[in-house]
């Protein structure tokens, strides 16, 4: 699934370069990293929803995910300091291109009632973030074997400096913006 890899450098980087005028092709923005995080506000409650979910990462990225734990204690969400509370995963490379490849041609048109994805969600520096309900959107997942239904966070970190950049090269990318 290099596919993506290749198609930035033959397609992607000439188009962006005539279209914001790079002298260069250092110049032109690059997808450096994707940040895959889930939150789980229940495991005080039930241990198990962590295994469920670092295995539920694992099998969607193909990278074994770092469990994250909370820096203070807050008790109105009952969390104590050095609790886990979350699994993330850093995609770089092969892996991301492949996860991006099969995330905006696969997993995404498998939601319901889909329209394309918010073209608002820019940070203002080339970074997109979005949202994802569910895991059973991936075809890795299984729907038998799924514990809980859990949603994602998804974070496009590029070398873009504006939004435009950024929103360019994911477009060209296959990332499907609603109109």
């Amino acid at each position: 699934m290099e596919m993506l890899k290749e198609q930035y450098e033959k397609e992607i980087v000439p188009a962006m370069m005539k279209k914001f005028n790079y002298k260069s092709v250092m110049e032109v923005p690059r997808l450096e990293k994707i940040i895959l995080n889930v939150g789980l506000g229940d495991t005080r409650d039930n241990p198990k929803t962590l295994e469920g979910c670092v295995k539920d990462l694992t099998e969607i990225t193909g990278q074994k995910p770092v469990v994250t734990k909370s820096k203070k204690a807050i008790a109105a969400f009952k969390i104590r300091a050095g609790m886990d509370i979350g699994v993330k995963v850093t995609l770089r490379s092969g892996k991301m291109y492949d996860f991006a490849y099969k995330l905006f041609n696969v997993a995404l048109p498998r939601v319901r009632d889909f329209r394309g994805v918010s073209s608002d969600s820019f940070d203002g520096r080339g970074n997109y973030s979005m949202g994802v309900k569910e895991q059973l959107i991936f075809p890795e997942i299984e729907y038998d074997k799924v514990d809980k239904v859990r949603g994602m966070d998804i974070v496009f970190v590029t070398s873009a400096n504006t939004d435009e950049e950024a929103k360019e090269l994911l477009t060209l990318l296959g990332m499907p913006f609603s109109k």
